[in-house]
């Protein structure tokens, strides 16, 4: 029996990876958009195959680049 501050674990919740919602391009655009705003300088993101993992994680290589704006 457990007490009453132990709280059972939701298995299926835990095993449900909600990060396959997100899609790719979503991600690099939220990516940029921080760099940026960090910098001060407009970046784009690129985010590699990217893999899921059981426990509702995710491995990806991500590049950052420096946007080219010859008008600037």
């Amino acid at each position: 029996m457990t007490s009453g501050k132990e709280k059972a674990i939701d298995v299926d919740k835990l095993l449900q990876n909600k990060l396959k919602s997100v899609s790719v391009g979503s991600l690099e655009s939220a990516v940029s958009k921080v760099i940026s705003e960090m910098v001060g300088e407009d970046y784009k993101c690129t985010i590699g195959e990217v893999k899921y993992t059981m426990f509702s994680g995710a491995d990806f290589h991500i590049k950052i680049e420096l946007t080219y704006n010859p008008e600037q």
